[in-house]
């Protein structure tokens, strides 16, 4: 597994992150697949507060506690929970970050954490505000590095010019090609590393699509119908019938020069070897396939810049 560069932070982590807001609510399970993913060499695991109210960081947690060096733990703050409590509400305010920072440590049975996101955020957000949350902590020994995750260009853009964030993440696949329009070259110029999430567009790219469009994909996806799709694997079964639709899917995420790592979730051990052999397979589809996928699919646009 290739390691890169988070930024212009001193922190390198995987080109495959292991995103575990699937990973259930069975702590040995849970254990049992981050212990493997960390053997095949994922050194990049991504949480969130808001993951089961806080029980997925206590596995993360635990997964990772005789481990903590070989692991970079990202979390993600800006949900405001109460214990005990099935609702939230958003608040990115200083006060609240630095509240909930204290409980996500506390959770993951550590005393710093690597990477710390804002977990959404709107232009309406007293944002030099929660950037001087994170530069405090940053500060303080508690973060290593911050950042947001978002799929809103003027959010991102805003962030990219007010702050040192390192870190971006932001949806994109194949079937989800926007954030080449106002997200990706934002991070390129501002040296911010975006971490992609949903390459497989909910397994609408995955080698079961034609199984998953039929049973949840009537409606088509984004830009695209139901015919359009159905279409669209034919044309690339055709074009590049060496290589699988989730090779070719995880392969165009993977080369855009703004990417430093993809992350895919697994509620399996079989999920995961199978992702990650997926992975470690794309080096063997040729340069002359991107052109290819580019022409096939659309230069999908924003409606508006969030």
């Amino acid at each position: 597994m290739k390691k890169r560069q988070l930024g212009k932070s001193n922190i390198e982590i995987s080109d495959l992150t292991l995103g575990c807001m699937s990973l259930g609510t069975d702590v040995q399970q849970g254990k049992k697949m981050i212990d493997y993913a960390l053997d095949k060499g994922i050194n990049h695991l991504d949480t969130a507060d808001l993951y089961n109210f806080g029980e997925n960081e206590k596995i993360v947690g635990e997964a990772i506690k005789q481990r903590r060096s070989d692991v970079v733990v990202t979390t993600k703050v800006g949900n405001h929970f109460e214990k005990g409590k099935d609702n939230w509400f958003w608040d990115p305010s200083k006060k609240y970050i630095h509240e909930a920072v204290r409980h996500s440590l506390q959770r993951l049975n550590t005393d710093y954490i690597d990477v710390y996101m804002l977990h959404g955020g709107t232009l309406d957000d007293p944002i030099d505000e929660t950037i001087e949350a994170f530069e405090e902590l940053k500060k303080d020994g508690l973060i290593r590095a911050y950042g947001i995750s978002s799929i809103r260009p003027n959010v991102v853009r805003e962030y990219a010019i007010r702050s040192s964030i390192d870190i971006l993440m932001t949806q994109y696949s194949l079937l989800d090609r926007r954030p080449e329009e106002a997200i990706l070259p934002v991070a390129e110029e501002n040296q911010i590393s975006v971490v992609a999430r949903g390459p497989l567009a909910k397994g609408l790219l995955s080698n079961k699509a034609n199984e998953v469009l039929d049973k949840k994909g009537e409606d088509g996806y984004l830009d695209y119908s139901y015919s359009e799709l159905k279409s669209l694997y034919y044309e690339l079964e055709q074009a590049l019938p060496d290589s699988t639709l989730q090779q070719l899917s995880m392969y165009y995420v993977a080369n855009h020069p703004a990417i430093t790592s993809t992350v895919f979730g697994a509620s399996s051990i079989e999920q995961l070897e199978q992702n990650i052999a997926v992975h470690q397979s794309i080096n063997e589809i040729t340069d002359a396939a991107y052109p290819i996928l580019q022409q096939l699919t659309k230069p999908s646009q924003y409606q508006q810049h969030r």
